[in-house]
């Protein structure tokens, strides 16, 4: 039986391999969190995905950032409460608190929500700003994912998790 299973997946791998493809491993899904109830907030590819620090103040990035255009809507990713819409370090943000002690961040967002506003999957929380270092295109989102003081990988909240298929030896951010 072992055998039946074990070697299609190894034939797959091999076949990427000769291809010059890798496949880049899906986010681990987040544990006690429904899947299904969650959708991106804007629609663009990631431009830069997630890379956690090696320990709470170390280097790393705390989040993806998805490609847009400046004005365009950001929806939130889940059903929640806003619990920050300003300014920090002189970027618009907006964060909601979701059940399973889960908070999402949005950055940089001008809002159309205040503190304390229940919003749905979808609820449009502002819209995009220009200026978000290091992004590629016009504008991109950073979308941070948080439990406690725990980053985790925004994407992994997606159903069906995403996967993207890289030439051998390309870097995971572009």
């Amino acid at each position: 039986m072992r055998l039946r299973v074990l070697a299609p997946l190894l034939l797959l791998v091999v076949l990427l391999s000769s291809a010059g493809a890798a496949a880049v491993a899906a986010p681990a899904a987040v544990p006690d969190v429904p899947a299904g109830l969650w959708s991106r907030p804007v629609d663009g590819e990631v431009t830069r995905a997630f890379d956690p620090p090696p320990d709470r103040y170390g280097p790393g990035h705390r989040g993806v950032d998805l490609a847009g255009s400046p004005g365009s809507p950001v929806r939130a990713a889940g059903d929640g409460v806003v619990v920050f819409a300003g300014m920090v370090a002189g970027r618009p943000v907006v964060s909601v608190e979701h059940a399973a002690g889960l908070r999402t961040t949005y950055e940089p967002v001008d809002p159309v929500v205040g503190a304390g506003q229940p919003v749905g999957r979808g609820t449009v929380l502002g819209t995009l700003a220009a200026g978000h270092v290091g992004c590629p295109v016009a504008a991109c989102l950073h979308w941070g994912l948080r439990r406690g003081e725990d980053y985790l990988d925004p994407l992994s909240l997606l159903e069906p998790p995403e996967v993207r298929l890289l030439p051998m030896g390309a870097p995971l951010t572009r």
